[in-house]
């Protein structure tokens, strides 16, 4: 008997796959575990394999191809079966519930159709072209001028036609009159002061990618269904900069500032727990445990890879791991258990120049830091002003489960965490 493989769901926000390889083509035999094809879902690649033995019959997405969860992938039977009757069950399904939401909009009320009427004309209506102060004549040669102006030019002698209008459309008036010095040719048409810009517009437009069609939908819900407000601190940076440079003297280990706000931020999570927090609707869930997500810029968008028990791990060990990460995040490498679970996370633009920027919650969590680059900036020390290294991390909250003062104490322990950086040695 056929049996019928199905579009797996690969993450808990894919809602479609993409077939970015067959490995098998149809009439080729199969055996369990035999790699059947790659599929792509909105945060990595994944190789599918079969659960079947068989010969593939059918073939229901074909590569680069997309399709629902759910949807028919393959069909794997005995050679020469007949599957005529799966694919017509299938496609009766599919086809009923577009007819269903067709019905409700079959006609639209004649009241509605009255109403659009009026703005499809008035849209085809062309906008009257402008009209220079020379032109004191409309189209059938008749002189454009105002009884007092007429008047007053013919007891000057002055003939009306040589007047440049001023007024609207180019009609002439009685100032126009009154400025004229006879003899003087009417004004020419004035240039315009700008060049006409020359060329062709044009445009590309591409299908929204998996990863990009997620990431809108999360971060939408995010921002509209959590009560964002944001928290900004300075930090300075200057014993940061001095114990990062001693770590790294010795050649054996590359600890970045990143690393260093990964790890001052899993002490700090330790301390205020509320922060290390989930909102689920009845029920609000306080982490014991830290995993921390680090949001990578990827091709088609973001990928957020969890350190997990970061508190646990040393600076070298979160180097380690958050450049691995990076690196299979980059390749679409990344397996579900390394995107999942995060209970924080942090989000970097330092290295593109920005100083500072608010960023959206990344569900479940409750909280988002957003960190800002290091600059350099004339800072009171001793009572002397002198050079000094700030940076600045935003921490946005979602009120529903952290308030202003929770999350100042959070951010005020990852600054003396940061601002001494032994601390976070011991």
């Amino acid at each position: 008997m056929a049996e019928v493989i199905r579009m797996p769901k690969l993450s808990d926000t894919m809602t479609e796959g993409v077939v970015a390889e067959w490995h098998k083509a149809v009439g080729d035999e199969v055996s369990s575990g035999d790699l059947l094809a790659e599929i792509e879902s909105d945060k990595a690649t994944m190789e599918f394999e079969s659960y079947f033995d068989g010969v593939l019959l059918h073939v229901g997405v074909e590569k680069a191809g997309k399709a629902p969860v759910d949807a028919i992938l393959a069909i794997i039977g005995e050679k020469g079966e007949d599957i005529s009757t799966i694919l017509s069950d299938e496609s009766s399904q599919a086809a009923a519930e577009p007819a269903e939401k067709e019905e409700t909009h079959k006609e639209a009320p004649k009241e509605i159709e009255k109403a659009l009427a009026p703005v499809a004309v008035k849209a085809e209506v062309p906008a009257p072209s402008p009209v220079t102060v020379a032109q004191a004549s409309n189209s059938s040669g008749r002189l454009k001028a105002s009884p007092l102006a007429k008047k007053l030019a013919e007891d000057k002698g002055i003939n009306i036609a040589d007047v440049p209008g001023s007024g609207e459309g180019g009609r002439i008036i009685k100032r126009d009159v009154d400025n004229f010095t006879p003899g003087q040719a009417a004004a020419p048409a004035q240039a315009p002061i700008y060049a006409a810009p020359v060329g062709e517009e044009s445009f590309t437009e591409e299908p929204v990618s998996q990863m990009r069609g997620v990431i809108a939908r999360r971060l939408a819900e995010s921002k509209f269904s959590a009560p964002h407000f944001y928290l900004t601190m300075d930090i300075d940076m200057d014993n940061a900069i001095n114990a990062r440079k001693a770590m790294n003297a010795s050649g054996e280990v590359k600890i970045s500032f990143n690393d260093m706000i990964v790890k001052a931020c899993s002490m700090a999570l330790i301390k205020h727990p509320k922060v290390n927090s989930s909102w689920l609707g009845d029920t609000i869930r306080y982490n014991q445990h830290v995993h921390i997500g680090v949001a990578v810029a990827v091709e088609d968008g973001l990928l957020v890879p969890v350190v997990r028990f970061a508190n646990s791990k040393g600076l070298a060990q979160i180097g380690a791991e958050v450049k691995e990460l990076a690196g299979k995040a980059r390749t679409k490498k990344l397996q579900p258990s390394e995107w999942e679970g995060n209970t924080f996370t942090i989000s970097n633009l330092g290295m593109f120049g920005i100083e500072e920027f608010t960023a959206i919650i990344n569900p479940p969590d409750s909280c988002i830091l957003a960190v800002g680059g290091i600059k350099q900036v004339p800072v009171v020390k001793d009572g002397q002003v002198v050079p000094g290294n700030v940076m600045k991390l935003t921490l946005s909250c979602d009120h529903r489960v952290v308030d202003g003062a929770t999350g100042s104490e959070f951010l005020l322990s990852l600054k003396s965490f940061l601002e001494n950086p032994v601390t976070m040695l011991v």
